[in-house]
């Protein structure tokens, strides 16, 4: 009997742990996936995502974007070639059915869907592709806020969280990862690049539902690859925060949520010192 009451016991202190989280993700996710190695860069990268990946900022400079950064740097490992499919305004259901509905901004040219187009990649530099950077996620949840009166819709913000990790953990990331492999051993590294909180100054509430976008990203990515800190890059939860007038475009005329060069260039920081490359 006393068993029983005291896995009761457990068991309530167990959910009522998960609904004050404001990381409350099922541990399938979080915990039945074992790290990946570091495989290290090779001949090709590969840049996919959406307008943070693709590196649009609103003066319409396109070519200094964190993934032309992070090239830089994998040049002197070797890396000659790079190739940047990442589309703006794609969510994690659109890189899958080829609805982008910026493809005219696309750097490098394909039919179909960012993910098929990465996969075929992939596949026809079979083993010489590392690393592969990410980010996906912002545009699943960004049409549930009104940054006018900073007010959200909690409820569909969450469901589109859930859906979010299904889209990664069951299609995605599987996808990648299989691609990425050669007789059972991985021969790429997959990067998942987190996200700032260009609303936090005018927002300050909006930081626990970015903190909440990135924990269930953490959570997807585990067992596939790795997760570089942007939000950790750009100040934190710190309110105000500073740097996120020099690092977005937030604070100019433009009023836009995109980072500048410099921003990108600390993305790119955090993405070496997160692999060690």
């Amino acid at each position: 009997m006393a068993r029983r009451v005291s896995r009761r016991v457990v068991g309530w202190l167990a959910a009522l742990l998960c609904i004050l989280s404001l990381f409350c993700i099922p541990s399938t996710l979080a915990g039945a996936r074992m790290a990946v190695p570091i495989i290290g860069p090779k001949e090709h990268y590969l840049a996919l995502g959406d307008s943070m990946a693709f590196g649009y900022q609103p003066n319409l400079d396109f070519d200094h974007g964190y993934a032309e950064y992070f090239y830089q740097n994998l040049r002197q490992y070797g890396t000659s070639s790079y190739v940047n499919m990442s589309c703006p305004g794609e969510t994690s259901k659109t890189i899958q059915t080829g609805e982008c509905p910026y493809p005219f901004l696309r750097k490098y040219p394909y039919l179909g869907s960012q993910l098929e187009a990465a996969l075929t990649y992939i596949n026809e530099h079979k083993g010489k592709v590392s690393p592969v950077t990410f980010n996906i996620g912002s545009n699943d949840i960004l049409s549930f806020f009104d940054v006018k009166t900073c007010k959200g819709d909690v409820p569909r913000f969450r469901q589109a969280l859930q859906q979010m990790d299904m889209q990664l953990t069951q299609v995605i990331f599987p996808k990648l990862r299989e691609a990425l492999t050669v007789n059972g051993e991985p021969t790429g590294d997959i990067i998942l690049v987190n996200y700032y909180n260009p609303f936090q100054n005018e927002c300050p509430n909006t930081v626990q539902f970015i903190q909440e976008l990135n924990g269930h990203l953490a959570a997807d990515i585990r067992g596939y690859g790795s997760l570089v800190d942007t939000f950790a890059a750009f100040g934190g939860a710190e309110t105000p925060n500073l740097r996120i007038c020099a690092y977005t475009w937030i604070c100019s005329d433009f009023h836009d949520i995109h980072a500048t060069p410099e921003g990108h260039q600390v993305i790119a920081r955090a993405i070496s010192r997160t692999v060690g490359y």
